[in-house]
């Protein structure tokens, strides 16, 4: 049996519904050497944010998937109390970012260290919060692969193997995504267990579908950041393509940020539900298909033994 592993616990499929698979809780963009990086009072957090989830929760969302890992910013006992103030389940990645973002501690570490820290997290807990990791959140740079993301992501690939867990990459570019599936199959882990984050971001369709051949899942997460109308053909482009049981859809919004006043002002997470679906409805998607995108992919892709 498989479960999403949250900050409320695992829960099976038949407990959950639509899952918004790349959203933000909270997240720090600057450099981890900077002063004051990622930190911020519980209860700021939980006044910005549980106000957000609470207007999802509204729409019939079950679920959300944090994407802030290593290097910028990831707070997972802030997560927690927002989960907890919200009663509702958020799914927390370990991992690490790219490139300048790298905490010191990275460079440092060998392949085997990165490797035994994601398994622990994955499989005993993130720091004293006392809930387990749901994923692998990592990144490559636009230009390429660097030897220490190469590094990280070889750790990610056998801490993967280990677990079963979803590693989700932060990747522009589809060559470069490409590459990184060469470096799992080099490493002897699965194409499947890998999510191309922002596949939006390539303009080249056909790479849409090279990386879908290949066994991968792809992301179109700027719902909200672009007329929907924009989402929608390129929803409905994929979907002709034969690509729905690939495909994941969120908006990558929120967020409490600590370099702004008072946090910032937070995106909605609403887009996809206000906007988004019924113009696929309106478009001729099916209320299977709207399950299968909504529901089905996101728990199939997140969810381990």
């Amino acid at each position: 049996m498989r479960y999403l592993y949250t900050t409320l616990g695992k829960l099976p499929a038949d407990r959950l519904g639509m899952i918004l698979p790349h959203e933000h809780v909270f997240v720090d963009l600057r450099t981890p050497d900077q002063p004051g990086y990622a930190e911020a009072e519980k209860e700021s957090v939980v006044s910005l944010m549980v106000p957000q989830i609470e207007a999802i929760k509204a729409l019939g969302v079950t679920a959300l998937v944090e994407c802030s890992t290593g290097g910028v910013g990831r707070r997972a006992d802030l997560d927690l109390a927002v989960s907890i103030a919200a009663d509702f389940p958020i799914v927390v990645p370990t991992g690490i970012y790219r490139e300048p973002w790298i905490p010191a501690w990275v460079r440092d570490a060998s392949e085997e260290a990165l490797y035994q820290w994601m398994v622990d997290e994955l499989d005993t807990g993130i720091e004293e919060t006392g809930f387990r990791a749901g994923w692998i959140k990592i990144s490559a740079g636009d230009d390429g692969i660097t030897p220490l993301e190469t590094r990280i992501l070889r750790a990610a690939t056998q801490a993967s193997k280990k677990t079963g867990a979803l590693i989700g990459s932060h990747t522009i570019r589809g060559s470069v995504v490409m590459d990184q599936l060469d470096i799992i199959k080099e490493e002897g882990g699965s194409p499947e267990r890998f999510l191309s984050i922002h596949t939006h971001a390539e303009p080249d369709f056909a790479l849409h579908k090279a990386i879908v051949a290949r066994g991968a899942w792809i992301e179109y997460d700027n719902i909200g950041a672009v007329p929907v109308e924009e989402s929608a053909a390129l929803i409905m482009r994929a979907l002709d393509a034969g690509l729905v049981n690939h495909l994941l859809v969120s908006h990558d919004r929120g967020w409490y940020d600590p370099a702004q006043p008072n946090g910032g002002v937070p995106k909605p997470y609403t887009v996809v539900n206000t906007e988004l679906l019924p113009l696929l409805k309106r478009s001729g998607v099916t209320s299977d298909t709207v399950v299968q995108l909504f529901h089905k992919n996101p728990f199939a892709a997140f969810s381990r033994r």
